[in-house]
């Protein structure tokens, strides 16, 4: 369907850019063409641009006329996409556009993340800056590389970079909300090194499975019970003790930022024995799907039988080792804020496991808006690691950003939202990392509010963005940039 997705959709221009977007690719670490497009864009446009080292782009886009007055307001968004896709889509993220689809009422992507995060929000600065209809002051677009994969494209921003005193960042997920708050997170790895032996005489090589989960974002849907692919492929490995397995292989999840929706183990057994363990796992995935029924009904645990040589593989001690680490490792919410109710406060994410060079490595993300909180969570992850006797390695993870309920861009966004549209936005704080914490840090002072249409699914290929509500978010940012002139210089 593609193009014809977004055939009739309003604001016209907004949508252009979006399918203009999401027919460049930009995986995170990659964003060389989504930079070129955006210069190629500032350069037919007569738009100033400048870039830093890192790759961060800022575009100097001057007033309406009438506006040269107001201060500088810094719209900003992120360039990079989350790259997932379900088992079996035949898609290239380096290479190929995405396909869109409409699907009753929101745009989605065929089989793979959409990249409305932050897609839409990069699409409302570029149609913002050409809107004739757009009234606005001296504006700063500010496009950062490389957020999905901890937020090192603003973390290694130079001083002086932006100007502005105002920033809108355009990166959240919910209509009706601004949020002035987020966690900081630290992502710790567990290396194993692996002990091997010779596969038994006799054995036969088989996939083991777990797909069909939900996935979504680590931080914002923590708090929804979803089930974790890592987590049940252990369990259904522990269900299988008491037959003689052997596991070759073991793989899961890709990014720290996703809860993992697949995993898979490459067994060895006697063929001899295949009718057991098919019962052992019918059993043991029933079980599962009654605790996760609501969340994700459809999941899967499949045993299929494949071809090739695996002579050696991991020793009984370490594979019972590894599934207790699994086992044993935090998942999920941890604490909720005493002082907001409903939100999170401390959580982790079992994100990633993977096999290769010798080694089983495993991925986590911590976040926390406390700053203790992070670090004591972290160091109970490295303790479980360290338990199983593996190597942990924290990152310097990134800051949260405490809320200002005095900001004077988060008062004038609340009441331009009452104006427009007769109701009372919600002010809040989430738990995911915005890249407002780290810019708070960089330039201190700076004045941030964050807001965005409904986004649902993110960073999964379930990911879609509602066709109505980003009507509305864009009437939003342009009616705060229309009394922006009520800020002061």
């Amino acid at each position: 369907m593609s193009i014809k997705a977004i055939e009739g959709l309003q604001p016209k221009i907004l949508w252009n850019r979006f399918y203009e977007i999401t027919q460049v690719p930009r995986p995170s670490k990659k964003e060389e063409k989504i930079l070129y497009y955006l210069k190629q864009w500032s350069e037919k446009n007569k738009f100033h641009f400048k870039q830093d080292k890192t790759g961060n782009l800022v575009v100097s886009i001057p007033a309406s006329k009438g506006m040269e007055d107001c201060p500088i307001i810094v719209l900003q968004g992120h360039v990079d996409m989350v790259c997932e896709k379900n088992k079996g889509t035949n898609h290239n993220f380096d290479t190929d556009p995405l396909k869109l689809k409409r699907d009753n009422g929101w745009i989605r992507a065929e089989g793979t993340t959409l990249g409305s995060d932050n897609g839409i929000g990069v699409a409302a600065g570029l149609a913002v800056a050409e809107d004739i209809n757009a009234e606005h002051g001296p504006l700063e677009l500010l496009f950062t590389v490389d957020e999905e994969t901890g937020l090192t494209g603003a973390d290694n921003l130079q001083p002086g970079f932006i100007t502005g005193k105002y920033l809108l960042n355009l990166d959240s997920e919910e209509d009706g909300i601004f949020y002035v708050g987020c966690a900081g997170g630290i992502d710790t790895r567990g290396i194993f090194d692996i002990e091997t032996e010779a596969a038994g005489d006799n054995t036969s090589a088989y996939e083991l499975l777990v797909s069909g989960l939900k996935g979504g974002h680590s931080g914002s849907d923590i708090n929804m019970g979803k089930a974790n692919a890592i987590k049940i492929l252990a369990r259904t490995l522990l269900a299988m003790e008491k037959i003689n397995y052997s596991v070759a292989q073991i793989t899961g999840g890709l990014l720290s930022n996703a809860i993992p929706r697949e995993s898979e183990a490459v067994v060895l057994f006697n063929h001899s024995d295949e009718k057991k363990i098919l019962g052992i796992i019918n059993e043991t995935c029933s079980k599962i799907i009654e605790e996760y029924k609501t969340s994700d009904g459809d999941l899967k645990i499949i045993l299929k039988k494949i071809n090739g040589n695996h002579p050696n593989v991991f020793t009984k001690s370490f594979t019972k080792n590894l599934v207790n680490v699994i086992l044993a490792m935090p998942h999920g919410v941890l604490e909720m804020s005493q002082d907001i109710p409903g939100l999170v406060e401390t959580s982790t994410n079992l994100a990633s496991i993977k096999t290769g060079n010798g080694k089983v490595t495993i991925g986590t993300s911590q976040r926390s808006s406390i700053d203790s909180a992070i670090h004591y969570v972290t160091q109970s992850v490295a303790a479980v690691i360290e338990l199983g006797r593996g190597l942990a390695i924290s990152g310097e993870g990134y800051p949260g950003w405490k809320p200002n309920l005095n900001s004077r861009i988060m008062k004038l966004s609340n009441n331009v939202y009452k104006e427009l549209f007769g109701s009372e936005p919600e002010i809040k704080a989430i738990h995911a990392g915005l890249e407002c914490g780290i810019l708070g840090n960089k330039y201190p002072g700076i004045d941030m509010v964050s807001f965005g249409p409904t986004i649902t699914g993110a960073h999964s290929p379930d990911e879609g963005v509602e066709i109505k509500s980003v009507d509305k978010f864009y009437e939003l940012l342009k009616g705060i940039l229309r009394k922006a002139s009520s800020l002061g210089k």
